[in-house]
């Protein structure tokens, strides 16, 4: 229903922020990471949304970043994870990292987020790494130079990298022309996919 909602801060009320906007005030919930990073009231801000509809409410969340948004949306597909638990993981792991985390199998990253224990973290890799499964790059990477996944660490980091991308929405074809851009074989997967999102921000 709200792509995004821009408007002026006006204040921060424990979980959630105001944006008044057009004489109406908006309660937007929100990550605690999220809440620090929206500026000083009074200044103008958009926070991109999500609108949680139930039979007895209507909630607004919201992120200052469409990272974090995508991140949000993609941890409500997962089996038992709602909007709260959701911005939870987001209040201790920012998307980059979650990506990283999902696509290395990282269960220990994201059971530092409140309300994810091993099974929950383990539920949410599974799942969302499903959604990668489908996904192709072998043919375009071999097509562009690059060494396709399996043959090296240089492949495997590029795949890895473009699959980090993926699991916070971004297209296959977007995915790969950024890492494709940073790509250094004996850099780190987090740096690569630190310096793709860079580059896909611009």
């Amino acid at each position: 229903m709200f792509a995004y909602i821009e408007g002026r801060l006006s204040g921060r009320s424990g979980d959630s922020v105001i944006l008044e906007t057009g004489g109406v005030g908006f309660r937007i919930h929100t990550s605690t990471q999220a809440l620090a990073r929206f500026g000083q009231e009074g200044g103008t801000v958009r926070a991109y949304t999500y609108l949680c509809v139930r039979e007895d409410s209507l909630t607004l969340y919201g992120f200052p970043t469409q990272e974090e948004l995508t991140t949000f949306e993609m941890l409500l597909t997962v089996s038992g994870v709602g909007p709260k638990v959701a911005c939870g993981v987001l209040s201790a792991i920012p998307p980059g990292p979650f990506a990283l985390a999902v696509v290395t199998g990282d269960v220990k990253a994201l059971t530092r987020a409140p309300g994810i224990g091993k099974k929950g973290a383990e539920r949410i890799i599974l799942e969302l790494k499903d959604r990668l499964r489908d996904r192709r790059f072998r043919e375009e990477e071999t097509a562009a130079g690059f060494p396709a996944g399996g043959d090296g660490a240089g492949g495997d980091r590029f795949d890895e990298a473009c699959s980090a991308l993926l699991v916070l929405g971004y297209s296959s074809g977007d995915a790969m022309q950024a890492v494709r851009a940073v790509f250094d074989p004996d850099a780190p997967l987090e740096e690569l996919v630190r310096k793709a999102l860079k580059r896909l921000a611009r």
